[in-house]
């Protein structure tokens, strides 16, 4: 599990998610190139934020690749069997459902709070970095 400071649902950067996972960062992007289903959100500068999904993701590749040997193809083969966004497998967390109007972040469940928590986090750093560049 997660041995960072982080929540659980927190965006991780690739190099905490490298650290987590005791990778180099190019590992993680050359994973990339070769698993379409690993896809985390890129800002400026090609700066890779990983989505829980994307972390669970990464782990299941890394225990497959690395502990249960696995070739690269042997895994895209697997990944492409199982599906779209269930490809991070059973233990794999669902996507939180939209926000209607009559929901609330005071209102979504503590996991629903740490995800937009950690959205809300990205946003105000890309608001700073976007402040700083225009000065």
């Amino acid at each position: 599990m997660p041995t960072s400071d982080k929540a659980e649902g927190a965006f991780r950067t690739i190099g905490e998610l490298a650290k987590e996972l005791g990778l180099p960062q190019h590992i993680l992007r050359y994973w990339e190139t070769r698993f379409p289903q690993l896809r985390p959100l890129q800002r400026a500068g090609n700066r890779r934020y990983y989505r829980p999904d994307d972390v669970l993701l990464a782990r299941r590749i890394d225990t497959l690749l690395n502990k249960e040997g696995y070739t690269v193809r042997g895994v895209q083969q697997l990944l492409r069997r199982e599906g779209g966004p269930e490809a991070a497998g059973p233990s794999a967390a669902p996507s939180p459902a939209p926000m209607t109007q009559a929901s609330t972040p005071q209102a979504a469940p503590a996991s629903n709070r740490a995800a937009l928590q950690a959205i809300r986090d990205v946003l105000v750093s890309a608001l700073i970095d976007d402040a700083r560049m225009t000065m």
